[in-house]
């Protein structure tokens, strides 16, 4: 059939519950990513899988990416674990964060013993080959992390960089990590950030200097690891807000609360509300998908259990984000149909929704096309697996598991489509059916 375009606005439609009955859906849908830390070593386990490619529509790697897994001796580099996440990630059509390109942990030894101009050299030149090396595939970059200390002093934490580089090799690494990759967004990430302090202020200060003067970067990360003795903090949102308002999007990208029940799920909740009132707050990470291998494992401080299950605070979470379980609605024809609508609209981008109707016999799979103008592109997608033509604007959607529809029964997938000054809406194709 042709192309069915419906007019802008659309902000709520009858069938959208089962484009929100996941974690990645339901945020998507808010116009954010849900994302979470992924270990390569776990990728093999099914169920450690399945709840990964279901759930999350983001991923940062856990450890894979860090200096001394991908250059463990000078200039000699080991993507393997770290293109295995970056793989699959791009199977699933998930976003993918960088972590982190300048931390003074997890260094090899070799960094520790170079002088400053060597110093610099090998900083400069691990951003630039590590960032090549994935240019294109990585939304955002944590490019320099923890550069500050705890407590009352808002310093600079010691480190091979600080100690020999000075003040300076932050804009440094940001410089160099701009010219490395120029799509890629640019984030300084910290933790015991998360509401006004002496920290937080540091680098809202640092951040602040950086816009003024034209130095590159487009947001600021927050770690947010939260338990009974360092709760979310009541001025939590109006911390982000305030980093927002210098002009940088905010990110939660290593999310976990420790505790259990209603507790640990209101503590979700409250994360989840300040970042969907923070307009640039652009997504939230959770640090790992299951308790049994999240790094505060006896603090069972994520959302599936070590058996997988959902916990209170998944329910609350999916509940915060506008989800729901469900299925679509009803339809006719022969074969199948497609309609499309835009369910929601940004300055920069817009979502659109298509709802799949199998005809007056039962169907087990289904596929059509979404086509987009240049220089749109779709950024995200979920409640589908989408392949794309050479040119990157034609996207061929086909069901994300099971693609059984009853006679006249429904499913949607949606997608978001970065308008880069194209406001027009995509060109939804055919749907042949089997």
């Amino acid at each position: 059939m042709a192309s069915l375009l419906a007019a802008a606005g659309v902000t709520a439609l009858a069938g959208t519950a089962a484009a929100a009955s996941t974690l990645g859906a339901a945020a998507a849908e808010k116009g954010r990513y849900f994302g979470t830390a992924v270990a390569a070593n776990h990728l093999g386990e099914a169920a450690y899988a399945s709840t990964l490619d279901t759930e999350f529509n983001s991923v940062t790697p856990e450890n894979e990416m860090k200096w001394d897994a991908v250059e463990p001796s000078r200039n000699s580099f080991s993507y393997g674990s770290a293109d295995q996440i970056v793989s699959h990630a791009q199977s699933k059509g998930m976003k993918v964060r960088g972590h982190t390109l300048v931390w003074h942990s997890q260094l090899p030894g070799w960094v520790g013993g170079l002088g400053a101009s060597d110093l610099r050299t090998a900083m400069n030149n691990h951003i630039t080959q590590v960032m090549q090396h994935y240019k294109g595939k990585i939304h955002s970059w944590d490019v320099v992390n923890e550069a500050f200390q705890d407590g009352g002093s808002g310093a600079r934490r010691s480190s091979p960089f600080q100690d020999r580089l000075g003040d300076g090799f932050i804009e440094e690494a940001f410089r160099t990590a701009r010219t490395a990759d120029p799509a890629a967004k640019l984030c300084y990430n910290d933790y015991n950030t998360d509401g006004v302090n002496a920290k937080s202020t540091a680098v809202y200060n640092l951040v602040k200097d950086f816009k003024a003067r034209g130095v590159p970067i487009d947001c600021v990360g927050f770690q947010s690891h939260f338990n009974s003795a360092s709760p979310v903090p009541g001025d939590y949102r109006a911390n982000l807000q305030r980093f927002a308002d210098l002009g940088v999007d905010v990110q939660i990208t290593e999310l976990d609360i420790e505790g259990s029940g209603t507790a640990q799920a209101t503590s979700y909740t409250n994360v989840v509300n300040a970042c969907l009132g923070v307009s640039r707050c652009t997504g939230i990470t959770v640090w790992g998908v299951t308790d049994k291998y999240s790094w505060r494992a006896s603090g069972t401080p994520l959302l599936f259990d070590g058996n997988y299950a959902k916990k209170a605070a998944y329910t609350a979470v999916l509940t915060a984000l506008g989800g729901s379980g469900g299925g679509g609605g009803g339809g006719g024809g022969a074969a199948c149909t497609v309609t499309y609508s835009r369910t929601n609209d940004w300055s920069d981008r817009f979502n659109g929704q298509v709802t799949v109707t199998a005809g007056s016999a039962a169907i087990t799979g289904w596929t059509t096309t979404v086509t987009v103008t240049s220089p749109q592109k779709i950024s995200t997608t979920w409640n589908g697996t989408p392949s794309w033509d050479s040119s990157g604007n034609v996207m061929t959607m086909r069901p994300n598991g099971n693609g059984s529809l009853a006679a006249g029964a429904s499913t949607s997938f949606g997608f978001t489509v970065m308008k880069n000054g194209n406001s027009s809406a995509p060109a939804i194709g055919s749907c042949s059916a089997s």
